[in-house]
């Protein structure tokens, strides 16, 4: 009786338009994640919109994402998709391209940091001395394979839920370009929910980056690979600069143009590496 019923449910859904299937989507996430956001939160001691930490958003950040996989397997059910249409075939030919991606994404933040230091923007973070109370900075090494680990199962989720799962519904009722422009804007948004107005410099940025993204999954044949190795490789080489401390600013580069110290987005070097990646990718693969 029961799964006569949620059939019955499911198939009624799937003549809704792929905003509205959107839409459930996204509230369903949600009202699956309070119960368990609420007294983490608490226990965390973080209130929004107060900004967050490192050490509060990362396991509300993994309860968020733990629910991902059920959620967009309700999602299938309701218009009758799979993770190979969303652009996860499971193949030889997607983990080829993540490994070219991951290579690409990570190359091209380290030329932009490279670039910044050649002209004293950054600094080597100087050495701590033995004698003083402050911490040890964590080894190179290990934080490289945990913030890898970690790139890899944020851009999996991210890439599934925005340039898979999203694109997919809004391209139903939109035009492919205006799909990834709502999808791109959706993502840019969605990431004040953690650091509230003091990411809104970031905004253009990120949706910039959603943007590429996009284009990373076009031209990866409406495989999302390409798209979840560069997003991987990014958070890989961002995530180690920031957790080793190797590289930190100088004072002398204008904001306007290095952007915020840990916001690499807000600044017009970030806005162009952006562009380049896009245009690296027009170039060799095309459409």
């Amino acid at each position: 009786m029961f799964y006569t019923w949620l059939f019955q449910t499911l198939s009624g859904l799937s003549n809704l338009s792929g905003v509205a299937i959107a839409i459930l989507f996204f509230l369903a996430w949600v009202v699956l994640w309070l119960p368990i956001a609420v007294p983490l939160a608490i226990a965390l001691k973080w209130h929004p919109p107060k900004p967050i930490t490192v050490a509060q958003k990362l396991p509300l950040l993994a309860s968020l994402y733990l629910l991902a996989p059920l959620v967009l397997w309700g999602a299938t059910a309701v218009d009758g998709s799979t993770f190979a249409s969303y652009g996860l075939p499971w193949n030889a030919s997607v983990l080829r391209s993540a490994g070219i991606g991951i290579l690409l994404g990570a190359v091209g933040i380290a030329v932009m940091f490279a670039i910044q230091y050649s002209l004293g923007w950054l600094k080597r973070s100087p050495m701590i001395d033995d004698t003083t109370t402050e911490p040890a900075k964590p080894a190179l090494l290990p934080t490289m394979a945990s913030t890898l680990l970690l790139g890899l199962w944020v851009g999996l989720t991210e890439e599934l839920i925005f340039r898979g799962f999203l694109i997919n519904q809004l391209q139903r009722d939109y035009a492919p370009w205006i799909a990834a422009a709502i999808a791109s804007l959706i993502f840019a948004i969605l990431h004040l929910v953690w650091e509230g107005k003091e990411n809104i410099p970031q905004l253009p940025g990120l949706w910039l980056m959603g943007m590429v993204l996009v284009l990373a999954r076009w031209v990866d044949g409406g495989n999302l690979g390409l798209a979840w190795g560069l997003h991987s490789g990014w958070i890989w080489a961002i995530a180690t600069l920031d957790t080793t401390q190797l590289l930190v600013s100088s004072g002398h580069g204008p904001q306007w143009l290095t952007g915020a110290e840990g916001k690499p987005l807000s600044g017009v070097i970030g806005l162009l590496f952006l562009t380049a990646t896009g245009a690296i990718l027009w170039g060799i693969w095309g459409i």
